[in-house]
């Protein structure tokens, strides 16, 4: 996971970011903001619209939004991961991703992540059954070892990234993204000074967003699986556990929908002890998924918060010089 996004939730702020290659993605409604430290040291800064699939009123509406809005973000994330690998290796403007190259960028990312995270789990519950410390899938202990060797993976997968220089990297713009974040929320001063002092924790980030996926998707697969089974009983093994894997596929969309509202409602709860209780995993976890920034990291996400906030920026965001360059699409 070599990113970690900030979904917007019903909070005053709605600035939600993402750490890239030597640079920090923040997104304002509808506008999207890149910044980037160019080899020579030099900030270099875009805008552009946010790309959108939700902008039909029904796709906003509470249990449906969650996964266009999913897709949207790895959308927007893949190509500012992207551009941002362009220009931290160059310091040039190159060519951007085409259509069918990001689709076929986003469609192997999300193979991976299901085979990683629902194929492979599945494979070792099997192999708990054949051992004989594990039921088949209709049954509760199969779901147990399914999603604890989901969580093993998760845990595992960012830890054995984290050893990665460049993702360290990555991991050091994370935190500096939050941070920025949390000094523009407190509602002062915007500076590396003033962002240093914050936690890189957030509540709204996307750690603690595929926390909840994971969680979701957990009671689900117990409870709707069996169920399944219950309706549709095929006669051979392979086709049983084929067609089980199938339709843990489809349930991403709902599972990521609930997901969704479940961080919004988390936010909502502000401080107390229910809201605390929820956001807490998540909290713990993005302490492996960031890392604490340096100044000149923290530069850069104050830049890519300028610029996200455009004209309305308030005096109060202190961003270093930069050089903005307009897109190649434009």
């Amino acid at each position: 996971m070599p990113t970690a996004l900030s979904l917007a939730a019903d909070t005053p702020c709605t600035i939600g970011g993402q750490a890239v290659m030597e640079g920090v993605m923040m997104r304002n409604g509808e506008r999207l903001a890149l910044a980037v430290r160019l080899p020579d040291g030099e900030i270099l800064a875009e805008s552009r619209p946010w790309y959108t699939l939700s902008s039909a009123d029904w796709l906003k509406r509470p249990f449906v939004r969650g996964f266009p809005t999913l897709v949207e973000t790895l959308v927007n994330g893949i190509k500012a991961l992207n551009r941002s690998a362009e220009h931290a290796a160059q310091g040039e403007s190159g060519e951007e991703l085409k259509p069918w190259h990001l689709a076929v960028t986003l469609a192997v990312s999300v193979a991976l992540a299901l085979g990683l995270f629902v194929v492979l789990p599945h494979m070792f519950s099997l192999g708990m059954k054949w051992l004989g410390l594990g039921g088949d899938v209709e049954g509760l202990s199969f779901h147990a070892w399914d999603g604890l060797f989901k969580f093993a993976i998760f845990i595992g997968y960012i830890l054995s990234i984290s050893f990665l220089p460049d993702i360290r990297r990555v991991f050091q713009y994370h935190g500096a993204e939050h941070k920025v974040i949390r000094a523009f929320e407190a509602r002062g001063d915007v500076t590396p000074e003033t962002a240093a002092i914050h936690s890189r924790l957030h509540p709204r980030c996307g750690t603690t967003f595929l926390l909840f996926v994971l969680s979701i998707s957990i009671i689900l697969h117990a409870v709707l699986v069996p169920l399944l089974l219950l309706v549709w009983t095929p006669d051979g093994a392979v086709t049983k556990h084929a067609g089980t894997v199938l339709f843990k596929f489809l349930l991403m969309v709902p599972i990521s929908a609930l997901a969704y509202e479940a961080i919004r409602y988390a936010a909502r709860l502000g401080d107390g002890l229910l809201g605390a209780a929820l956001r807490a995993p998540g909290m713990l976890l993005q302490m492996l998924t960031t890392h604490e920034p340096d100044r000149d990291q923290l530069e850069v996400a104050i830049v890519a918060l300028r610029e996200a906030l455009g004209d309305a920026a308030p005096a109060t965001v202190r961003a270093p010089a930069y050089r903005h360059q307009a897109p190649a699409t434009e």
